[in-house]
């Protein structure tokens, strides 16, 4: 009997959410939990991680798990690697779900950096306005950068101070639009963007509006992932499901 484990947090996989209940499959929709309030999904839903590969390899098999779809975030490289991992000790088939990277395009001031600590280098040794676009996680590596002003957005509020000495945040919840997003590049005087490359339509706004303005956008590349079977859109899961033998119930 078909059973889906779908590892979300992704605008992606809450669209394949909705379009696998919609379809009837059994499926578990899983967060990590890295945020307050995630949003409701129309699958049954766990919070939480798994306890590393061996604690991914006891769900799977205690929950009757046929095929894993990874539509976690492209920066999410640990549990991508956990599943990979755990699905081959267990048999369990696993198809990622995964957005194309953004491509720079005419008119794009773009710097590639492989890592977090290449892209603080990459900021101006004078003081800059910095749009820290890459979410809450890892803020404190800016922390070797103190002369710049950081704006921060994050889809919950923090708790507490801010991690960096000159910092300013707005709570928000993509996706994001262009004029949006240009007026906040505007009124707060951005002269630098750090960004990760996640691809996707949600969080491009700001790219299209740093476009537009002539400001420089430092982007970190994608990391690692061990090898595995990659769909690009709703349809491609649902072929590579009925490829290998999953089909909704009652059928």
């Amino acid at each position: 009997m078909t059973r889906l484990l779908l590892l979300g947090g992704t605008t992606e996989a809450s669209l394949l959410a909705k379009t696998l209940a919609e379809k009837g499959f059994r499926a578990v929709f899983s967060y990590a939990g890295r945020t307050g309030k995630p949003v409701a999904q129309p699958l049954p839903t766990r919070i939480g991680g798994f306890g590393g590969i061996d604690g991914l390899k006891a769900y799977l098999r205690t929950e009757g798990i046929t095929q894993v779809i990874d539509a976690t975030h492209p920066f999410a490289a640990q549990m991508s690697a956990h599943a990979v991992a755990a699905c081959a000790e267990t048999g369990v088939d696993l198809c990622a779900f995964e957005r194309a990277p953004w491509v720079a395009q005419a008119g794009d001031r773009w710097q590639h950096v492989p890592d977090l600590a290449a892209a603080v280098a990459a900021l101006p040794p004078e003081p800059a306005r910095v749009f820290l676009a890459i979410g809450k996680q890892h803020l404190d590596a800016f922390d070797a950068a103190p002369q710049h002003h950081y704006l921060l957005r994050l889809v919950d509020p923090p708790e507490g101070a801010l991690p960096l000495p000159d910092a300013s945040a707005v709570i928000a919840r993509g996706p994001f639009d262009v004029q949006g997003d240009s007026e906040l590049l505007r009124s707060e005087a951005i002269t630098h963007i750090v960004a990760k490359n996640a691809g996707g339509r949600g969080a491009e706004a700001k790219l299209i509006a740093a476009r537009a303005l002539g400001i420089p956008v430092i982007l970190i590349d994608r990391p690692y992932v061990p090898q595995r079977s990659i769909c690009g859109s709703v349809a491609e899961v649902l072929d590579w499901l009925a490829a290998h033998g999953a089909t909704p119930r009652g059928v």
